[in-house]
């Protein structure tokens, strides 16, 4: 009799084994396709345009004109809803005549409130911008340091190797050699530090994009940009013009002049105009037209209401547009000096600081094979060299990052500047 065992085993040998499919190949974006992907998908965005598109179809509504009234009138009826033996009744159609002016004055009002809305658009897609070439810039510094930390993990490694063989040898005591495990054991630890970080970076990113936290990501970019040569000046003249806050504001106060107008409009009268068909018993059936319109007793009215509201809110909203001019012309240049100063910082570390803590390392660990000095000094020589290229890493994101700041805060893009 077979035994269950070989059955098994013979089916295990036989059957073929369903293999899981492969994972999804981690889809390699660039910075562009990030923010369009950014701005297509983002719920926000969305959220906006929605909105925006309900302002549209609120100056349809604006213009519309109000209703038409059916109007019957029954009299002289000789019993209770008597409508055949009534002596006398009215049927007809009445329609509200607004004066000419007034509805078109109203769309004109919904259309500025839905470029006020469109401008608040803009505003939020320049902050998305903004954080989406932070977060793309955050995965590659963080690939950076990586790789800085994988690099440093080597030079432990080899620091480890020639220790143990120096201790061998007799040339060093057993405290060399603990002490190099231990800076092979910190490397390894920052380099799962730092892998975790570009974890997280993507995951931001990808939080952006509207994807999945941990959906497969890859990104093509660089972190070393060429420098960009601007005049101060003129970033500050084109803030003016593209900044969407001012734009929003040059909105709000044509729609706050239109409202004044509307109020003055309000002196004039509208018309109530009506047609019926009169029939009195015993004397046949004539027609009648009726025409009213209200008589402007209390004219000081719209003075006090919509026209001294109008005049308020205009004053109110100048005063926020010199503000603003204000704010945005230090925003400026607070953000320019900021990049400037990190391309000087960019050029200090590659014409000095890594040139510098390359040499002294390579001294040292000459120094330290030759038996000339001890493990702690080319320890301090390595941890310099590794420190300079965190520093730099930290220098080229800084310049990327003030450098989207001041496209931000210029309210348009400078990528075709860049020289």
């Amino acid at each position: 009799m077979i035994s269950l065992a070989f059955c098994l085993f013979w089916m295990s040998c036989t059957c073929p084994v369903a293999q899981a499919p492969p994972p999804p190949a981690p889809e390699t974006l660039t910075l562009t396709q990030c923010i369009s992907l950014a701005l297509e998908q983002n719920p926000l965005v969305l959220s906006s345009l929605g909105q925006y598109q309900a302002s549209l179809a609120r100056i349809n509504q604006a213009k519309a004109w109000s209703q038409p009234s059916l109007d019957y009138d029954s009299d002289l009826q000789p019993r209770l809803f008597d409508f055949k033996g009534s002596g006398e009744s009215y049927f007809g159609i009445s329609q509200t005549v607004e004066f000419p002016g007034k509805p078109g004055l109203r769309g004109k009002i919904a259309g500025k409130e839905a470029e006020e809305i469109l401008a608040d658009i803009d505003l939020l897609k320049l902050d998305l911008t903004f954080q989406v070439k932070e977060a793309f810039y955050g995965i590659l510094i963080s690939q950076e340091k990586l790789k800085y930390a994988e690099q440093d993990l080597d030079l432990a490694r080899d620091f480890l190797n020639k220790a143990e063989v120096k201790h061998a040898a007799g040339d060093i005591a057993l405290v060399e050699v603990l002490r190099a495990r231990v800076e092979a054991s910190k490397a390894a630890n920052a380099v799962r530090v730092f892998g975790n970080e570009v974890r997280l970076a993507k995951a931001q990113l990808n939080f952006l994009l509207a994807r999945k936290k941990y959906e497969p990501l890859e990104v093509k970019g660089d972190i070393k940009k060429p420098f960009v040569s601007l005049d101060v000046d003129e970033l500050k003249e084109r803030a003016l013009v593209f900044r969407p806050e001012l734009k929003r504001i040059r909105f709000s106060l044509e729609r706050e002049s239109l409202r004044k107008k509307q109020g003055a409009l309000s002196y004039l009268p509208d018309f109530d105009l009506g047609l019926s068909r009169h029939r009195i018993e015993g004397e046949g059936t004539t027609w009648d037209f009726t025409l009213s319109f209200p008589i402007p007793l209390f004219f000081w009215q719209p003075k006090r209401g919509e026209i001294a509201e109008a005049e308020a809110l205009i004053r109110s909203l100048q005063k926020e547009q010199d503000y603003l001019r204000n704010a945005i012309s230090l925003e400026v240049e607070e953000s320019y000096m900021n990049a400037l100063t990190a391309s000087h910082q960019i050029t200090l570390y590659e014409e000095q600081i890594l040139t510098q803590a390359g040499e002294v390392y390579n001294m040292f660990l000459f120094s330290f094979q030759e038996g000339e000095i001890g493990g702690i000094e080319l320890i301090e020589a390595r941890r310099t060299l590794v420190e300079a290229r965190k520093s730099y890493a930290d220098a080229l994101f800084n310049y990327d990052i003030t450098l989207a700041a001041l496209e931000k805060s210029v309210g348009q893009s400078l990528e075709g500047e860049i020289k």
